[in-house]
């Protein structure tokens, strides 16, 4: 059995992580990114992406992607350390739910305050269709209802 709360705990703990996005260079190949996030109120992974960026180019022609968050110790020993792979749509945030977006962004990341200012960078939030959850050697499962 997979602890969730395990899972939920790791993705609150972190502020970046590592995106694949479907290549539209080279169709049905994952693009990677290093991409900063933050968590809305129901605990969705929210972005700040710049329609320059590669992996926005991408999700708006297909929105479909995964997101990998992983814990600090993984770099001495990843084969043991907690790593979370979420699967789903990452889509531009409603205009309705904006503020709320901004304000949970910020509160992560308030040195990206000075993207907004710039005018090409928008709010963009992943849907979780399904996860996997590896807590360490041996100890991994799939978590459908994460968020």
């Amino acid at each position: 059995m997979v602890d969730i709360e395990k899972a939920r705990t790791l993705l609150a703990a972190r502020r970046f992580g590592a995106l694949s996005t479907q290549s539209k260079k080279l169709p049905g190949f994952p693009f990677g990114s290093l991409v900063n996030y933050a968590l809305d109120p129901a605990g969705r992974p929210l972005f700040l992406f710049s329609a320059l960026a590669v992996h926005t180019k991408n999700l708006l022609e297909d929105p479909k992607a995964s997101f990998l968050v992983y814990s600090t110790d993984a770099e001495e020993n990843p084969l043991q350390s907690a790593r979370l792979t979420m699967f789903g749509t990452i889509e531009e945030v409603p205009e309705e739910d904006h503020d709320s977006a901004q304000a949970a962004y910020l509160a992560t990341h308030p040195d990206a305050e000075q993207y907004l200012e710039l005018g090409d960078f928008r709010f963009f939030r992943m849907a979780v269709a399904d996860s996997y959850f590896v807590a360490g050697f041996g100890q991994m499962g799939w978590i459908s209802k994460f968020t």
